[in-house]
């Protein structure tokens, strides 16, 4: 600690005393019987005559400010007052207020470390100390994935996911062993070599194999996990002119490779569809694919896998990926919509809507997700126009905003509802875990990825990027909310809202202290959190854009949420049954995406800006980012 300078506070409070003001009456007569003073004056000549010509300048004050009241109400009263002579008796009326004015009252002079309590004490933090602050958050970060990933390598290494209460492994996304590549680009930024060297290793010596000899596996999950995990690994590591970041791990071009072996086995599931809706599974050894038992393809399956395919006919040369995914796009814009609104399901058979539910929930989310990201993804291109991707993601955000956007009771949050028979009928009140993507694709879609003071200097945003920016906000702090409200500091995969149409006593979070406790109904079949990454992803990206530091410390208290909660001792986390309960009984399953989103969120969110900055890169559903490549 600074050492102390030599004097007291009881110095500093005179100091300030004596500049707090006195009367002028105070003044002259504090000063006339002083006695020291009294008796100088009348021992000295000089004394004397100072004496004298004080009083007489104190007359004169006095008469003219008498004579300049008296000669301005007269000129008022009678007219004849002129503006020289007011001019000149103002004038001399301030030279002598001149004389006696009040010294001005200083700061208290503090040593330094009075310094550092009064400033730690008002709350106000110097900025190095808070980026340290954030750093060592960071870092805390970090950790939590040293001890997921430690779990996970102990008790399931090359299964799909961990079951950490177990300390079992399961293959639940086809066995392609999902945790590893889904974790390996998260290692990457966070500088873990000897994870990435662990990962790595395995994705070299067994991935390739998995692939020609697995069984089936679903599209979309394959594709934004496991792809889109290979393809940002191949990025990171140096290929395609891009970061290096790995310093252990196998050659670029081995991913790529394994990338382009799997991605031929996945376009079956466009080849073999009468429509250029693509069916939702593939089997992976023989290269065939078929339709979901209901005959059904989900919206957002078959409209979120054009980010991987694209880019990996730019790294690769080969344009058949890309025209193949494109295409499913392209027939989207032309099917009927409700205001840029979709139904969930479409048919690979017919290539039209199926049903009439509306959400942006499971199977309609990324849809819309998509739209603006593609978009960002190519517009820089010399591939052809893609305009119409921001134009059907605009007319979808005017859709929502219409028809889907309501306010709870009491308290005012902004929600997303739900339209489950369609735009005629009635609008529930219903929200999922996964709309919590929406605050960060809305704000993503205003400013492309600026910064909104930048955007706002070069005047980029229009009048329905604010408002889009302003729902940004309010839904982010929507979906906080949802963590804040009940007893575990962690949302439920599904809540309802209090509205003036509906409302159920007894279902809410459990945290009675929260002022948002009455507006949250969580029923009991969904008070169950699965470690889900979409709302400190929208706080991530609400972050880079407005830089305000509500979110980081938002995301702070979620990541504590987590660590006291869901941390198994043993290695990894653990999804939980029931939030609204302390202690929660946990559910033994830690889903790929807390290492390849969740996490990777988090570290984003507490660390420098410039780290995959948005205005470069596009992160795919399952947050591997992707380059936006120059023309």
């Amino acid at each position: 600690m600074s050492k102390s300078l030599p004097y007291s506070m009881k110095d500093v409070h005179y100091d300030n005393a004596k500049f707090r003001h006195r009367s002028l009456f105070k003044v002259i007569t504090q000063t006339l019987l002083t006695s020291n003073m009294r008796r100088e004056c009348v021992s000295c000549s000089t004394g004397k005559f100072l004496g004298l010509l004080m009083i007489f300048g104190l007359a004169c004050l006095m008469l003219t400010h008498t004579n300049k009241a008296h000669s301005v109400s007269d000129g008022l009263a009678k007219g004849i007052a002129t503006n020289e002579e007011h001019k000149e008796v103002t004038d001399i009326g301030i030279r002598f207020k001149k004389l006696f004015r009040r010294a001005p009252r200083l700061p208290p002079r503090l040593s330094p470390d009075e310094k550092i309590i009064h400033h730690n004490f008002t709350g106000k933090l110097n900025e190095p100390n808070v980026e340290e602050q954030w750093k060592a958050r960071q870092q805390n970060v970090k950790d939590a994935f040293t001890h997921a990933w430690s779990g996970y390598k102990k008790f399931a290494m090359g299964y799909d996911e961990l079951m950490p209460v177990s300390r079992l492994g399961v293959d639940g996304l086809g066995g392609l062993g999902a945790t590893v590549v889904d974790a390996l680009d998260t290692a990457m930024i966070m500088g873990l070599d000897d994870v990435v060297s662990e990962a790595s290793s395995w994705i070299e010596s067994h991935l390739l194999d998995r692939i020609r000899q697995k069984g089936q596996v679903n599209l979309f999950e394959t594709t934004i996990r496991v792809l889109g995990g290979l393809l940002s690994a191949y990025h990171l590591s140096g290929g395609d002119q891009g970061m290096t970041l790995a310093q252990k791990g196998p050659k670029p071009t081995i991913y790529l490779d394994i990338a382009k072996n799997l991605a031929d086995r996945l376009l079956s599931a466009f080849t073999s569809s009468p429509t250029t809706i693509p069916f939702s599974d593939v089997v992976l050894r023989d290269s065939s694919a078929h339709s979901a038992p209901d005959g059904l393809s989900s919206t957002s399956e078959v409209s979120t896998l054009q980010l991987e395919f694209n880019y990996l006919s730019a790294i690769s040369g080969d344009p058949k990926y890309s025209t193949e995914g494109m295409k499913v796009l392209a027939h989207l814009k032309t099917l009927p919509k409700t205001e840029g609104l979709v139904p969930i399901y479409i048919s690979p058979h017919s290539g039209e809507f199926s049903g009439e539910n509306i959400r942006l929930g499971s199977r309609g989310d990324s849809y819309y997700e998509y739209l603006i990201k593609v978009w960002l993804q190519l517009r820089d291109t010399q591939d052809g126009n893609f305009t119409y991707l921001h134009d059907m993601y605009e007319e979808a955000m005017r859709g929502v905003k219409h028809m889907l956007v309501q306010k709870s009771t009491p308290s005012e949050l902004v929600f997303v509802g739900e339209l489950p028979v369609g735009p005629k009928g009635y609008l529930s009140p219903k929200m999922d875990h996964l709309v919590c993507f929406l605050p960060g694709t809305l704000a993503l879609g205003a400013t492309k990825g600026l910064t909104k003071e930048k955007a706002m200097k070069d005047n980029l945003l229009t009048f329905e990027d604010l408002d889009n920016l302003k729902l940004a906000e309010d839904l982010t702090k929507t979906c906080f909310e949802m963590y804040s409200v009940t007893s575990t500091g962690l949302a439920p995969e599904i809540a309802y809202f209090h509205t003036k149409d509906y409302f159920e006593s007894g279902l809410d979070g459990g945290n009675k202290s929260s002022e948002y406790v009455n507006d949250i109904i969580i029923k009991h079949a969904d008070r169950h959190n699965l470690l889900r990454p979409e709302t400190v992803e929208s706080l991530f990206v609400l972050y880079r854009i407005t830089q305000d530091p509500k979110y980081r410390e938002w995301g702070w208290q979620i990541f504590e949420s987590f660590e006291k909660y869901t941390k198994v001792e043993s290695g990894g986390y653990s999804s939980l049954d029931d939030v609204t309960t302390v202690p929660p009984p946990k559910r033994d399953k830690m889903e790929t995406f807390f290492l390849g989103e969740t996490l990777k969120y988090l570290y984003l969110l507490f660390g420098d800006s410039s780290v995959m900055p948005l205005d470069k890169f596009v992160f795919n559903t399952e947050a591997h980012p992707l380059p936006i490549k120059s023309p």
